[in-house]
């Protein structure tokens, strides 16, 4: 959830309220009652004054101006034409979006807006105006031939405000937490699943049987950063990454530190070696582009089966090992155990 968000979706929100404030004021002037018509003046001035808040991005300000003139609006509503007409139920809109305003200013930094007083106030006005009606009846008595039908469009464009305004919310905070998830899984620089994810699944995975785990390293991969800057390295580590999602399709594959892969896979070493074979070649024969340079990039993998008596962390290590001995027995080699 981010400002451009919440801007658009306070813009829509704005405009909707703006009509339907326009069009009450038409209907004050069926029923004849002039004072409503002429406070739905400054009301409708409220929120088009909300625009100018709202496209300033000073949005705590908007909140507080439109649930304090909506509360009010409704208070007045009710106390000239009674709660047969439904206008108090605008009321119980309000306090559910204060808490959510209080959560959007959390979002954006602003902590500043407090839920909890402002929907006391919003009760206790919601009390004495209705107590007023209840105790002395409407201050205007009309027709009550548009009361069930304005009871009726009230209440449902109040539950449907509800149901939208929360419902678009709800959607937002999903996706925000899909991306505090995917923050916290995947490594940023290359795309892959961090090595937080990776022993979380292994852990997840620590049943089944078979499979392997191979870990590869790009082979002098400090005298590619000393050569061509931490930039080049960076694109070497992109380029990398890439190319084994691209060759190991079906793999779980992590950047397990620095410039080293977890590449694990559920079928059989056998079948796997080819494949890791296959990216070791991808790798050598297609050069890293960098600044009109081309950065000649080898790996060594180190893979190993899965056996039942091993733990997860035996299980790596033993895939780590055959790796350290790939690098120090020539490198850009794949080195299996069966």
């Amino acid at each position: 959830m981010n400002l451009s968000d919440i801007q658009k979706f306070t813009l829509t929100v704005n405009t909707t309220i703006l009509a339907l404030v326009l069009g009450l004021m038409g209907f004050f002037h069926v029923i004849n009652v002039p004072f409503l018509v002429y406070f739905s003046i400054p009301t409708a001035m409220v929120y088009i004054i909300g625009y100018y808040l709202i496209h300033k991005g000073k949005l705590a300000f908007y909140a507080r101006l439109v649930y304090f003139w909506l509360t009010f609006y409704m208070g007045v509503t009710t106390i000239c034409l009674g709660y047969s007409y439904g206008f108090h139920l605008y009321c119980f809109s309000v306090v559910p979006t204060v808490f959510v305003a209080e959560y959007m200013g959390y979002k954006l930094r602003h902590r500043n807006f407090k839920a909890v007083p402002i929907s006391f106030f919003v009760a206790i006005f919601y009390i004495l105006c209705t107590g007023y009606v209840a105790l002395n009846g409407p201050v205007f008595e009309r027709d009550q031939k548009f009361a069930a039908f304005f009871w009726g469009a009230n209440a449902i464009m109040v539950f449907g405000f509800l149901i939208g305004y929360l419902a678009y919310l709800v959607k937002l905070i999903i996706n925000s937490e899909e991306q505090l998830v995917k923050a916290a899984h995947v490594d940023r620089l290359t795309g892959l699943y961090n090595r937080h994810y990776m022993l979380g699944y292994l852990e997840s995975a620590a049943d089944r049987k078979g499979g392997f785990a191979a870990m590869s390293d790009i082979d002098n991969f400090k005298r590619i950063n000393d050569t061509y800057g931490h930039n080049g390295g960076d694109e070497v580590l992109r380029t990398v990454a890439e190319t084994i999602k691209n060759v190991c399709g079906g793999c779980t594959v992590a950047r397990w530190g620095g410039e080293e892969f977890l590449i694990v896979s559920e079928e059989d070493i056998s079948e796997g070696q080819e494949m890791l074979e296959r990216l070791r070649r991808t790798i050598e024969s297609n050069p890293v582009s960098f600044e009109g340079q081309e950065i000649k990039v080898t790996i060594t993998i180190g893979a190993a089966s899965r056996r039942t008596e091993q733990t997860i962390d035996q299980w790596v290590q033993e895939a780590d090992n055959r790796l350290y001995y790939g690098k120090n027995n020539g490198k850009n080699r794949v080195i299996v155990n069966e």
